[in-house]
């Protein structure tokens, strides 16, 4: 029965509200979320109205399920900050103002350039994940390697044991990836799906709560009212601007799993294959001392592309993970060397 879920749901945001404004208390947002309650509040009272008006019984009063109360304890103890994604997905408002954007960015040429950030974040997210993606490939494949090379150095069981690394590593990596993407996805459409209901049934309602979260943002009372009707207006422009400053989403995140899967997959690939690729034209030592050899000089190009994410000098970032990588390779190599001479 969706009058029956949907007033639930509303009570439940009212409930939570409370709890978030008594866990700001002191802050200029606790009245901000103390008017969101009243305001979920009355779209509860809505959805009453119409139980009321099919001749069903609308409920004496509201508990919180085990999950609400959860998030409840967890919020007091940590505080709303930490659980903003967990708050968004339960239909709590207003967690973008935890997040650094100015004010108001939805209308004009704002928007535009908001929009233009998060496309560089995008693209800029993607070359991120690649260059950790092939890090992780190398890295762990290498030691891999060093380990079954300290072993037991046999050519042959170093490529078999390499190959199976390469795609045991490969295959968790895109699982995992195609795991977090679907559900990050899912509960994207969920909330907007919510959204975009709510702009149909309460459209008032909705303007009234984007204009407090403007007003808690710093934006005069007025200027918030109009800058929301305004936008409330334009239903897709609506949309956007509801899941980005209600939710905290951003639309355009709703990426595909299948090709976060396969770039996940691709990248740890091609990272795990620079210290197996010898083996294929090489054997015994010489194959051995190609593979540390390629693997070096891709944990220093690696290193030194993380730098550009992380602001350090390329050099310092090269030879900082030409340590860490060096580190490990050895660490498994004397592991693997000491456990052959105990098996043999």
């Amino acid at each position: 029965m969706i009058e029956l879920e949907s007033w639930a749901e509303e009570k439940q945001s009212a409930y939570l509200y409370r709890v978030v404004s008594d866990a700001e208390s002191g802050t200029p947002r606790q009245v901000l979320f103390l008017e969101l309650a009243t305001a979920a509040d009355r779209q509860a009272g809505i959805w009453e109205q119409a139980l009321a008006a099919k001749g069903m019984a609308v409920p004496a009063s509201f508990h919180p399920d085990l999950r609400a109360r959860l998030v409840a304890a967890l919020v007091r103890k940590l505080g709303p900050r930490r659980l903003r994604a967990v708050l968004a997905a339960m239909k709590v408002r207003g967690m973008s103002l935890y997040s650094k954007t100015d004010p108001g960015h939805g209308s004009g040429a704002a928007m535009e350039k908001e929009d233009q950030r998060h496309r560089a974040i995008n693209s800029g997210g993607s070359l991120r994940a690649a260059v950790f993606g092939a890090n992780d490939g190398l890295v762990s494949n290498a030691s891999l390697i060093l380990g079954v090379a300290g072993a037991a150095p046999d050519s042959g069981m170093i490529l078999l044991s390499g190959v199976a690394g390469l795609l045991a590593g490969a295959f968790s990596m895109a699982a995992g990836e195609y795991v977090s993407v679907r559900s990050q996805r899912e509960m994207y459409e969920y909330q907007i799906g919510l959204e975009r209901d709510e702009l149909e049934q309460y459209p008032a309602e909705e303007a009234a709560e984007l204009a407090l979260i403007f007003q808690g943002r710093g934006m005069d009372a007025e200027e918030a009212r109009s800058l929301a009707d305004r936008l409330i207006a334009d239903p897709d422009k609506a949309l956007d601007t509801l899941a980005r400053e209600e939710l905290g989403l951003n639309p355009d995140e709703l990426g595909s799993p299948w090709e976060a899967a396969l770039s996940s997959f691709a990248a740890f690939s091609a990272g795990a294959l620079v210290p197996l690729l010898p083996f294929f034209f090489s054997v015994g030592q010489s194959g051995l001392l190609a593979a540390v050899s390629l693997t070096a000089l891709a944990l220093f190009g690696i290193g030194s592309a993380i730098s550009l994410f992380t602001g350090r000098h390329a050099l310092l970032g090269g030879l900082r993970m030409l340590a860490i990588g060096s580190a490990a390779g050895a660490a498994t190599y004397f592991i693997g060397k000491v456990l052959g001479v105990a098996i043999s």
